[in-house]
């Protein structure tokens, strides 16, 4: 196939397409048969998306007369999906080192979040920051992702709380998808806790009056874009009712709904996610039988984050049962000031050793299932034709290695790809060939 082409990466000794048939997503007995191919190449186009995949004297022969802007020799190395990060807080400003301790010493996150730390220390410094330093600090944030292998991630407002502050982390956030090469699905979190001096409820009122009208306005004028709307489903923050309210206005908006449910208290959110047709659903630690059952008959994606009960001592998701009974599992690393991890070859660790997912159900949990847990599983999460050329190149024999290697992506992965161009090349590995 004649014509010039932005990659060719040649001769992966294992090629992990994760799906090789356009699933949307894969359940317990998918993940079991992930595809991947052995001695292959791929062929990724001009327009950024994968051309060809196959077997490595096929695609050179099929290739003979073209050209190519990069070549890069996978000889002994793996290539897979970018890894899709379906949960994480990125935009804020002042860390919460100093809570650290606290929580090492055994106070709960809701008797630190009462002690006005939590998410109101951290509202009251992004209030405080201006656009660029928050846009700064996330650009960096981003770049430690990439680094990491993520190369698409959900990004939430949810630490301004007034309308103003909100806004302007959603304007951040879309600057750094419109500037960097990196996917980006944005979620409008403005119900992640009640303000200071307002009930949950004259907050719900706020949120549905005030914010996602004028949320609307910008959409519709092309100043921002939003794809999710979130709400921290909690006891003593936002209620089953008020969850409701604002996610079903959420939804009138053209919103997909992607929210917080039964992470510290039994909320009956599963329920009320797979009633109102939600996307996804977040944390899950104490979610019901009933919801379970009732994610798994709604396709309801549930986006686990093992780092969050790492760090809170919380008991884990059972991600077991989820599996068991045909729910679509998805990961996503929550960082934020309170699980601060870039990495999703730790998530993906971290949930086969506590979780006691296997290595295959990791992989597809952070690669197809994050994506459809995003609404992008279409374009992300698997190696086929016709999908984006979102990819890592590591430098092991076998894939699992970016598991097994607990910390290690900083020597392991050699290549972070977007759309078929190199966004980060380790620097200890051999110089690339093109012509």
């Amino acid at each position: 196939m004649a014509g010039r082409h932005r990659l060719l990466l040649e001769n992966a000794q294992q090629l992990v397409l994760v799906c090789g048939r356009g699933e949307e997503y894969l359940l317990r007995e998918g993940a079991a048969g992930l595809a991947l191919l052995r001695g292959a190449s791929l062929v990724v186009g001009l327009d950024g998306c994968i051309k060809a995949v196959g077997q490595a004297d096929f695609i050179r022969n099929q290739f003979s007369g073209a050209t190519f802007e990069r070549i890069i020799d996978c000889s002994g190395k793996c290539v897979l999906p970018g890894l899709v990060d379906a949960h994480t807080h990125p935009v804020w400003a002042g860390d919460r080192v100093h809570e650290f301790a606290m929580k090492l010493a055994g106070a709960s996150y809701m008797e630190i979040h009462q002690a006005g730390g939590g998410i109101h220390f951290t509202v009251e410094h992004t209030q405080k920051a201006t656009e660029e330093e928050l846009f700064n600090t996330f650009k960096h944030r981003l770049e430690r992702m990439r680094r990491a292998g993520s190369t698409l991630v959900e990004c939430k407002s949810g630490y301004g709380l007034n309308l103003e502050t909100e806004l302007k982390m959603l304007r951040v956030i879309e600057r750094a998808k419109q500037s960097m090469d990196i996917g980006i699905s944005s979620t409008y979190c403005g119900a992640h806790s009640v303000p200071k001096g307002k009930t949950a409820t004259e907050a719900t009122d706020d949120i549905i009056n005030n914010h996602l009208p004028k949320l609307k306005k910008l959409q519709l004028s092309g100043e921002i874009h939003v794809n999710n709307i979130d709400v921290f489903c909690e006891k003593g923050v936002f209620d089953l009712d008020s969850t409701r309210r604002i996610l079903q206005a959420g939804k009138d908006i053209g919103l997909q709904i992607n929210f917080h449910g039964d992470e510290l208290h039994p909320m009956k959110s599963a329920e009320l996610g797979a009633e109102l047709g939600a996307r996804a659903i977040s944390h899950l630690e104490e979610v019901s039988d009933e919801g379970i059952t009732a994610m798994a008959k709604a396709k309801c994606a549930a986006v686990l984050l093992p780092t969050t009960a790492y760090m809170l001592r919380l008991k884990q998701p059972q991600a077991r049962k989820m599996l068991e009974e045909g729910v679509i599992v998805a990961l996503g690393s929550d960082f934020n000031p309170n699980a601060y991890c870039f990495s999703m070859p730790m998530v993906m660790h971290l949930a086969c050793v506590n979780m006691k997912m296997s290595m295959n159900e990791a992989l597809a949990a952070a690669t197809i299932n994050a994506a459809y847990a995003l609404g992008k599983s279409d374009t992300h999460g698997s190696i086929e034709t016709g999908k984006q050329g979102d990819l890592i190149v590591i430098n092991a024999s076998r894939w699992e290695h970016l598991i097994y290697q607990f910390g290690g992506h900083e020597a392991l992965i050699d290549y972070v790809i977007v759309k078929g161009k190199v966004i980060y090349k380790n620097e200890s590995c051999g110089a690339m060939s093109s012509y």
